[in-house]
Parts: C-alpha cells; sequence; structure tokens
C-alpha cells in the first residue's frame, strides 16, 4: 500500500467520479442540496459581513500604519475564507449526516459488488438519525477544541498556516472518514487511530477535500464527492489494516 498525500488526494478526484454513475445519483441528490443551500447561505453570510469585518480590522490600525492595510487585507481575506466556508462545511456534515452514511454505503457495494453487511435501506436512516447526529456533535466538539490552538498559531508567520492546513486536512480526513467506517461499526476514536496508520494518505485526502471547499461552483459538490472518495478510500487502503477487532 502506498502511503503518499498525493495518493490521498486521487481519492477524492475517485470519489467525483463515482457520484456521477447513475446507479448512486438518488443517494447523492439530498447531500449534494443540503450542501449547496449551505454553501450558498456562507457565500451570502461572508459577503454581507466582510465590508463590516474589513472596516473594524483597519480602524484599529494607526494612521502612520495605514500601509499595513495591503499587507493585512489578503491575510485577513484568507483567514476569513478558511473559517466561514470550514464551519458550514462542519454545519452541512451535521445536517446531512444520516444520508451521507447511506451515501456511503452504495457506493462502497458499487465498489466492491458485494452488499455490506449493514442494512442500508431508509428504515435504518430513519432509526439511526439521531445516533448519526450525535457522532456528528461529538466531531464538531472534537473540532472545535483543536481549533482555538491551531487558530492562534496562526499569528506565528510562515509557521502558523502550515500548521492550520494541516490542521483543516486531518479534520476534512477524519469528518469524511467516518461514514464508511462507522458504517462498519468502528467508533470516533478507532477512526483516528486508523487513518493515523496512514496519515500521510490520510492528509492528502483531506487537504484536497479543503482546497475543493475553497473553489466556487465545485464546492457544491464537495459533499458526496468527499463520501464517495473516503468510501474508496476505506475499500482500497484501509479496510485491510482495520483493527482485528472490527464491530461488524
Amino acid at each position: 500500500m502506498i502511503n503518499h498525500p498525493l495518493t490521498g488526494a486521487g481519492y477524492l478526484l475517485k470519489g467525483a467520479r463515482l457520484i456521477a454513475r447513475p446507479q448512486l445519483r438518488p443517494f447523492v441528490i439530498i447531500p449534494l442540496i443540503i450542501n449547496t443551500l449551505v454553501f450558498v447561505l456562507a457565500i451570502g453570510l461572508g459577503v454581507n459581513q466582510f465590508e463590516h469585518w474589513m472596516e473594524l480590522m483597519t480602524a484599529q490600525i494607526p494612521h502612520w500604519l495605514g500601509w499595513l492595510e495591503w499587507l493585512l487585507w489578503p491575510i485577513f481575506v484568507l483567514v476569513l475564507l478558511v473559517l466561514v466556508f470550514y464551519t458550514f462545511t462542519l454545519v452541512a456534515n451535521l445536517i446531512a449526516a444520516p444520508f451521507n452514511s447511506l451515501l456511503a454505503e452504495k457506493v462502497e457495494m458499487e465498489l466492491t459488488g458485494q452488499v455490506p453487511d449493514t442494512d442500508g435501506s431508509w428504515r435504518k436512516l430513519v432509526a439511526e438519525l439521531l445516533p448519526s447526529l450525535f457522532d456528528e456533535l461529538i466531531k464538531l466538539v472534537y473540532a472545535l477544541a483543536l481549533a482555538v490552538p491551531f487558530l492562534l498559531l496562526l499569528l506565528v508567520p510562515v509557521v502558523g498556516p502550515i500548521l492550520w492546513l494541516l490542521y483543516t486536512a486531518w479534520m476534512m480526513a477524519v469528518e469524511y472518514g467516518d461514514y464508511p467506517l462507522g458504517n462498519h461499526g468502528l467508533r470516533f476514536r478507532e477512526i483516528r487511530q486508523l487513518l493515523g496508520r496512514r496519515r500521510l494518505l490520510s492528509l492528502g485526502f483531506g487537504a484536497a477535500t479543503a482546497g475543493m471547499s475553497m473553489v466556487p461552483v465545485l464546492n457544491f459538490l464537495l459533499m458526496p464527492s468527499a463520501v464517495a472518495g473516503a468510501t474508496a478510500l476505506w475499500v482500497g487502503e484501509l479496510k485491510a489494516i482495520r483493527p482485528s477487532t472490527d464491530h461488524e
């Protein structure tokens, strides 16, 4: 197995191709609609608040340091984009969690030609609605708890942005890896451990996912593409190294 970031990024592209298959389209529609609505809301909020936040920021700069505005402006824009889109990505995943789990099951069936040892029915979707939302809340708390120190480190030149990129890539890998791995009974801690055993591969997938979230139009396809890509990553790389105490 190849533990390389570019290989991990390739799984996101594979996921984007997978969701175009006719047999998977019915399971893509709901996550796609949810992701589109949330991103439209995120864009609207970002545009409406941008000018106000810029005025607040520049008001704190003394007149004789006005030239710093040209330096701080692109940094501020980048941080704003990351925060808004990353936050709204988490919210979108929270809402669509049950549908994403169902999509992951159908993608795995498409890739392996076998019916997973899980019940992929709509009845199961309804039954697991509350547990899925609870798991998503756990991930959200985990993400926010780690975000605080990494946001503070953004103030450190060069090193701070690199660490934030690594944090974001890891969280994206954990977020979307949870759907196929969770379908096989792995809990949140076990999912992190398994992804950690292929850390470079996982970070490559997560970095590509974070990058896609920042590209207009393409970011609307992010959620189903990442779910399908994470499932392909599970089938192709992670399934063979899963813990011997698998819960299936």
